[in-house]
């Protein structure tokens, strides 16, 4: 379902109402016909929708990657002289270097931990591929061959 919910309208009742024994081939043959044009324009809308979601998984998961890579080097810039004299003064007063390197660690654990959730984000949403509907198009055709009905195998 799409976040804006779900804009697909029902297929139309087909053109005949009489009943099925009382249809000649071609009246069958042009029913059927019918139904599987919407089939599949409904399934073109699922592949639509499913990768559409994706990348915009994808698109939040690379801007949440670009501002953690700010992030980490505003921090970086901003606090970096200062918490290293901290630590210079507190604890290493001939050792500059010491606080320096303490203090870089720590933004570099920081930009490691946003850059981990940047690449599950990616995960989560790569690759951008229709899943949904090619397993529906795969229902369709096994039920269009006689292999089955369309819902009576599912998977776990």
């Amino acid at each position: 379902m799409t976040p804006e919910g779900d804009k697909r309208v029902p297929p139309d009742p087909p053109h005949t109402e009489r009943p099925r024994d009382d249809m000649s081939v071609g009246e069958m043959v042009f029913d059927v016909s019918e139904r599987v044009s919407i089939l599949v324009r409904e399934e073109i809308e699922l592949a639509k929708a499913e990768v559409s979601e994706k990348v915009q998984a994808l698109l939040r998961g690379g801007a949440v990657g670009i501002a953690a890579g700010v992030f980490a080097l505003m921090g970086l810039a901003m606090l970096m002289h200062g918490i290293a004299w901290l630590i210079n003064e507190l604890f290493f007063e001939d050792e500059i270097w010491v606080g320096f390197m303490i203090e870089a660690l720590f933004w570099f654990l920081v930009a490691a931990g946003a850059g981990y959730f940047a690449y599950r984000t990616f995960q989560k949403g790569s690759p951008p591929t229709p899943d949904l509907a090619i397993e529906e198009a795969k229902r369709v055709r096994q039920t269009l061959e006689g292999d089955t009905t369309p819902y009576e195998k599912q998977q776990p």
